[in-house]
């Protein structure tokens, strides 16, 4: 066939596919037919759901006018969505995985960068990375992990007595302005380099070590906020980058080819020392996950089919990199940013903190005194409200977007209303066309004021001693809340709610369990050591992949989160000491 003809073919079929789309099915889609706000310019609605600084003011309005069904504009006229805040609809959704998958835009996306693992595969290719990786996460290896989140903890509280100490200091020689987000960051990363493949950062330490660097350059790529055209132009046309390749591509292949030779070689010696454990009639006792992935791999119990290739382990240690250090990071960063901003609460939790302190440092300790240290801490109510409120007011995911792969008729609680504002009736129940993108309001259901009261919006850890009775039915994941219904997946059962029958079945993200771990032992180690007071500049929440901390009309210079940190006494009663004193 002649060039030319070819190229006339294929804009013929583009030109009829988007009149198609335009004048056939937006106009008939059944979409058209439920109330939704007005659009302006190239976002459409997407401007003012996604963005934390007005989305929890524009999901309220949007319930109080159109209901929990909503329809939205997409970036085009025809992209007709369904953002919904019923709960009864994000049950179904977030349970029929196969049927709502992430749209094939965010997975290319997400591909390009890590490569296809947990956080961006579906259907069959998910299922067989899942079964591999599922016995990783089990309650008994992640126990194994305690220690060393422990001992990080414990790094990162000398690295920042050490910079009180000799760095510039303020409020009488005990205190210092610290970027707790950056250094936070560098912690969480030590910790899954080590959990990941039992490989040793030191990124507290110095920011030198070249897979480190590698990961760090890719990643800070991937939030970037770089022209949206350009990213919309290579995820439709992914030759783009191969022939025009800008900046961004040539950190990302340099970092994914360092990557590709270091990491190829840790997975090919773990793979080496399994084998030759295996030859002796012993089991390689490798702790990290990427021992474990490759001893379930390699199980007599998984069928040959169902085993992964060392470029899917490879893409998933990417992905638990990329998650296992981002989420950790970012809700411990906001959690510290709460208590500075409430000292009371700051001192009340403190106060339940430091009676089960030991009088021993933590470097000296055992590893049984290590998990007994943390039993207690599972145990205290305090500590897992503040935990559980953090995650509620400020979700690391904002939101998350899903697509129909079949027409489906999603159920919903709440009543259904049309374009003319009246409630459709005898209709519980939104008709969803195949290819539909669907929104689940992660946040907007976190601060839903008819769920969760009048003051939803407010940082408040002893509401979970008496939830509203409409929080206590909501359907989530993690208290109640959808904090955790994005994120490299896996399933969880629960018992049946009132307005369902049998198991719930919903998608987790597989790496909850340790993220808490990491989150509540940090919290102990430093509050136990520091003070935490806000600085002058105004914080910002920004929706870039997580929602991230910004200071206010500084955005050039990346996500930080600066806090004056005050070293406390140890020879003073410092369940006495305030934040400000």
């Amino acid at each position: 066939m002649p060039l030319f003809l070819a190229v006339f073919l294929a804009l013929s079929a583009l030109t009829s596919w988007i009149l198609y789309e335009i004048f056939v099915a937006s106009k008939f889609s059944p979409l058209q037919k439920i109330a939704g706000p007005p659009s302006k310019g190239f976002t459409g609605n997407l401007s003012r759901i996604l963005d934390p600084v007005c989305s929890a003011k524009a999901h309220e309005i949007y319930v109080k006018k159109y209901g929990r069904s909503i329809r939205i504009r997409g970036i085009v006229p025809w992209d007709e969505r369904l953002l919904t805040l019923d709960p009864l609809s994000v049950q179904h959704v977030l349970k029929n995985s196969t049927i709502y998958e992430k749209p094939w835009q965010s997975r290319t996306l997400i591909t390009s960068l890590i490569g296809c693992g947990m956080l961006s595969a579906e259907g069959n290719i998910h299922k067989r990375q899942r079964r591999v990786a599922t016995p990783a996460f089990s309650i008994q290896n992640l126990r194994e992990l305690v220690p060393l989140v422990f001992d990080k903890g414990n790094q990162l509280k000398d690295k920042w007595v050490g910079i009180i100490s000799n760095g510039p200091q303020t409020c009488g020689g005990s205190s210092a302005r610290l970027d707790v987000c950056h250094w936070i960051s560098r912690a969480t990363f030590d910790v899954i380099g080590i959990a990941g493949f039992d490989y040793h950062f030191n990124a507290i330490q110095d920011e030198s070590n070249e897979l480190f660097l590698a990961y760090k350059e890719m990643f800070e790529v991937a939030i970037s906020q770089g022209s949206p055209w350009r990213t919309m132009l290579t995820i439709y046309l992914p030759w783009f980058n191969t022939i025009f390749p800008d900046q961004r591509q040539r950190i990302v292949k340099r970092c994914q080819s360092t990557i590709r030779r270091v990491a190829g070689k840790l997975i090919q010696e773990k793979k080496r020392k399994i084998e030759e454990a295996a030859n002796y009639g012993k089991i390689y006792g490798g702790k990290d996950l990427l021992s474990l992935l490759l001893k379930s791999n390699a199980s007599n119990d998984l069928a040959p089919e169902n085993r992964i290739s060392d470029e899917d382990i490879l893409h998933n240690i990417n992905t638990f990199m990329f998650a296992g250090s981002d989420t950790s990071s970012l809700s411990l960063t906001w959690t510290l940013y709460l208590l500075a901003q409430n000292p009371d609460m700051q001192t009340r939790l403190r106060n339940e903190l430091l009676p089960i302190a030991p009088t021993t440092p933590i470097s000296d300790l055992t590893e049984e005194e290590i998990q007994s240290l943390h039993n207690s801490l599972s145990n205290l109510p305090y500590l897992h409200n503040v935990t559980r409120e953090s995650l509620r007011l400020i979700p690391p995911v904002h939101s998350s977007i899903r697509v129909a792969t079949q027409d489906d008729e999603v159920p919903t609680m709440y009543p259904v209303y049309g374009r003319n504002g009246a409630i459709i009736e005898g209709k519980r129940s939104v008709t969803v066309p195949k290819g539909s993108f669907i929104h689940v309001a992660v946040e907007g259901f976190n601060l839903d004021k008819e769920m969760w009261g009048e003051d939803a919006w407010e940082f408040n850890p002893d509401r979970w001693d008496v939830l509203p009775e409409e929080a206590q039915e909501l359907p989530g994941l993690f208290s109640n809340t959808l904090t955790f219904s994005a994120g490299p997946r896996v399933r969880l059962y629960f018992l049946p709610s009132f307005y369902d029958s049998g198991l719930t079945v919903m998608q987790s993200c597989i790496g909850m369990r340790f993220s808490m771990i990491e989150i509540k032992t940090f919290l102990y180690i430093l509050l136990t050591h520091f003070a935490f007071t806000p600085t002058e500049e105004k914080i910002n929440r920004v929706n870039v992949v997580l929602t991230r901390p910004f200071v206010s009309k500084r955005y050039k210079e990346g996500s930080q989160l600066p806090l004056i940190v005050r070293r406390l006494d140890s020879e003073t009663n410092q369940s006495k000491v305030s934040p400000s004193a």
